[in-house]
């Protein structure tokens, strides 16, 4: 009983991130048009993608934050071609941050503040400094393979968006380390917290 009431828990959560990832992301964003019609921009859906992570692990906060930016994408006429690459790059920014956060540090179990504020950090930048590298790659193959862009326009996103991409990740980073260790002790007071990455053994 005990285990699927965090399972029915788990799965609130990740649906009140998934949504904040959409409107953060919808709502809360500074677009910047591109030629073609294209636009990219900043914004701080990837934070709640990460806060994700951090509070439910890998796999729930990547799906929370995956299904919540690409709603957001296929909701907007500019964005909505480009939703499947969406999907799967804040899959792997929730898998990423989830491996260093649960997997590496273990967070959820330790009570040191300093130890859950620096491994929390560290996974936020792991996590979006994959993001950083890799959304401009992806993107630009994705335009000229999938979308059949020519190559300067595509290379001209890129440039662009590597740019938007990495302020995004630093005002991300600092907003989660804010959010989530502000947000924990009130969570586990709460009883709420969500225990990742560890089994517990039998007596």
């Amino acid at each position: 009983m005990e285990r699927r009431n965090e399972t029915v828990m788990k799965l609130a959560q990740t649906a009140l991130l998934a949504a904040l990832c959409y409107v953060s992301f919808t709502f809360l964003q500074i677009k910047i048009p591109m030629p073609g019609g294209d636009a990219t921009s900043i914004h701080i859906g990837n934070a709640f993608c990460v806060l994700a992570a951090l509070l439910l692990g890998g796999g729930y906060g990547g799906l929370a934050g995956a299904v919540g930016m690409t709603i957001g994408d296929l909701l907007d006429p500019v964005y909505v071609t480009v939703a499947p690459k969406t999907f799967v790059l804040k899959l792997c920014i929730g898998l990423i941050t989830g491996l260093v956060a649960h997997r590496i540090a273990h967070i959820t179990e330790s009570t040191d503040k300093k130890y859950v504020l620096k491994w929390s950090v560290i996974a936020s930048i792991a996590g979006l400094g994959f993001n950083v590298i890799a959304d401009p790659i992806v993107g630009y193959f994705y335009k000229m393979w999938v979308l059949g862009q020519p190559q300067e326009m595509a290379s001209v996103l890129a440039k662009w968006s590597s740019m938007t991409t990495f302020v995004n990740a630093v005002v991300s980073t600092i907003l989660v380390a804010l959010i989530y260790n502000v947000l924990r002790p009130a969570l586990n007071k709460a009883g709420l917290t969500v225990h990742v990455g560890s089994v517990k053994k039998a007596a």
